[in-house]
């Protein structure tokens, strides 16, 4: 290559490199601008129309709404006892025509929880499915002490020392037990010379000729015959009468404070239901008096339910029971207690039944509050009552 050729080839190539080195001068000194955090902020950015959830402030409040459900259960439906008076039996007998069936009822209720866990139960449906069959009982107001026909439901009394319960009604069935003089049973049948009888919790059969219609110790405004009456107390047992006569029921409910006479007129009906269930019943009538307020509560008066029986808490007056007269309400509560809450599971009571024992936690004042009452100063409010009326025997 000749020299001259060289010359200009270099020149190329230094022009050449001259335009690179200008054009990278030139693309390093370019401004270049970056946003700042300040500049991202400041952008118009679109979000949600939608407001903030606050998670935490919704579970607070589903926690303080009450919790809901709907229960369908099938309960025992009592039946209702009907008193009517009968002039040819002795005064103060009682005489039981027909025995009461207790029925079956589909209730549907509402139970709630509040926030404190307290349960609210609001009955809203109810069908009969089985109804009950109403017991019949007679009672006696002629002044004569006279006898009546022994039949089903009649009270009967042994005559002789000693008489013999057989399994059946024939002398060569077999002897169940033996009972003494004056022993008080219930007749459950009839045939012929024999009464099938109840008796501490034993079902037998028993000669005709060994008993009577007529109570050897019968009560009477003198005083209580052998029957003794016990001394009020806090811890006596309720399973069992007071001993006090009709007269003196109708002595200690009569009150200045019974504004519309409601438990003077009722008197008796405390007092049947001692001979009839084996409760006290100066305790359920402190019971009434409690929770009626001396027969003036608005139940009490409108529908002649002297126990708020029936009514739930959140709707007291639509959901308690009416009453036709005053003793079904008294005579239903007396049975309610009976076989409910005063005797244990098992327990031979009325009419040949046995108790449930569903509410058992004792045969007191105090046992009883903790499942009848969600007061729990109940049992202490019942109780002075109680302490009053027996004051005025």
């Amino acid at each position: 290559m000749k020299s001259k050729e060289k010359i200009i080839l270099g020149i190329i190539l230094i022009l050449i490199l001259a335009i690179i080195y200008i054009s990278i001068l030139i693309y390093s000194n370019k401004n270049v601008s970056y946003a700042s955090n300040a500049q991202i902020s400041n952008q118009s950015v679109e979000i949600s129309n939608a407001e903030k959830v606050d998670v935490e402030q919704i579970i607070a409040q589903n926690q303080k709404k009450d919790v809901e459900q709907i229960v369908t259960e099938e309960i025992e439906l009592e039946y209702i006892t009907e008193y009517k008076n009968n002039n040819e039996l002795s005064k103060e007998t009682i005489q039981v025509i027909q025995e009461g069936r207790t029925g079956i009822q589909q209730v549907t209720k509402k139970i709630t929880y509040d926030e404190n866990g307290e349960m609210h139960e609001e009955e809203i449906n109810s069908i009969i499915i089985k109804a009950p069959v109403n017991k019949i009982v007679e009672i006696g107001t002629s002044n004569s002490k006279i006898t009546y026909k022994i039949s089903k439901g009649s009270k009967i009394y042994v005559i002789s020392d000693r008489a013999e319960i057989m399994r059946e009604n024939n002398l060569t069935s077999g002897k169940i037990t033996t009972i003494s003089k004056n022993t008080e049973m219930t007749v459950l049948e009839v045939s012929d010379n024999w009464y099938k009888i109840s008796i501490n919790g034993q079902v037998g059969w028993i000669k005709s000729e060994n008993v009577t219609s007529v109570n050897p110790n019968p009560s009477t405004s003198e005083g209580t015959g052998n029957v003794t009456i016990e001394k009020c107390d806090f811890n006596m047992a309720l399973n069992k009468p007071s001993g006090l006569s009709l007269e003196q029921f109708k002595k200690v409910l009569s009150d200045s404070k019974d504004v519309n006479n409601i438990f003077s007129q009722n008197a008796e009906y405390f007092y049947y239901i001692e001979q009839q269930y084996n409760i006290n019943g100066i305790f359920v009538a402190a019971i009434g008096i409690h929770e009626s307020a001396w027969g003036t509560s608005r139940i009490s008066q409108n529908k002649k339910n002297l126990f708020g029986y029936g009514a739930y808490d959140s709707s007291p007056y639509s959901s308690s029971y009416s009453f036709s007269t005053y003793s079904e309400g008294i005579d239903l509560i007396a049975r309610v207690l009976v076989k409910h809450y005063l005797n244990p599971k098992g327990t031979a009571i009325y009419g040949g039944e046995s108790a449930t024992g569903k509410y058992y936690n004792g045969n007191t004042v105090s046992a009883v509050n903790q499942k009848y009452a969600t007061d729990k100063n109940w049992a202490n409010k019942v109780y002075s009552y109680m302490e009053y009326l027996y004051s005025k025997i």
